[in-house]
């Protein structure tokens, strides 16, 4: 890449387990996380920042250079490891489902998203998820039936002045 080209380029990134069956837990999820951030590691051009998620999904926030294809890079981050945990159990444990979700956003944005990231146990059990960061697949399908009361204040389009499809900011530090 040449150093005359500036760039920001973060993503969060999701994706589900075959027929959300609740996979990811226990022994199983400690070896996907440890499997997709070595895998995400030695990918020429990708930083991973955080990996999380519930039974059903992983989440990553991701910064890439401009030559990474985002389709390359979620394939390559979604087979590997899943063939891996496969071997390592001896029968097929993991399938991912077809889709997964890709969302830009700023850098002011990722501790924001790192925390949402770290805490989707949390919000999923609160039904305070973020209809944007938890879609994938057509046409944004999103797991959980988000309804309009789930939604956060700016996906529902109530913060004035806010686009509907931006991500809040993290609060002021100044």
């Amino acid at each position: 890449m040449s150093s005359h080209v500036f760039h920001e380029i973060y993503l969060h990134l999701n994706w589900h387990t075959k027929g959300d069956h609740p996979t990811c837990r226990g022994e199983v999820e400690e070896l996907i996380h440890t499997l997709l951030a070595e895998k995400a590691r030695r990918i020429k051009g990708a930083f991973l920042h955080h990996l999380g998620g519930t039974d059903t999904h992983v989440h990553l926030a991701v910064q890439i250079e401009p030559f990474v294809a985002v389709f390359d890079l979620v394939q390559e981050l979604k087979g590997a490891p899943a063939h891996e945990v496969n071997k390592r159990m001896g029968r097929k444990v993991l399938e991912w489902q077809r889709g997964y979700g890709v969302v830009s956003f700023g850098r002011k944005n990722l501790p924001w998203i790192i925390d949402y990231i770290e805490r989707q146990r949390e919000h999923h059990a609160a039904g305070r998820v973020h209809a944007r960061l938890e879609s994938y697949g057509p046409e944004g399908t999103a797991p959980d039936a988000l309804r309009a009361d789930q939604r956060s204040p700016v996906e529902a389009g109530s913060i004035q002045g806010a686009d509907v499809g931006e991500l809040p900011c993290p609060p002021s530090t100044t």
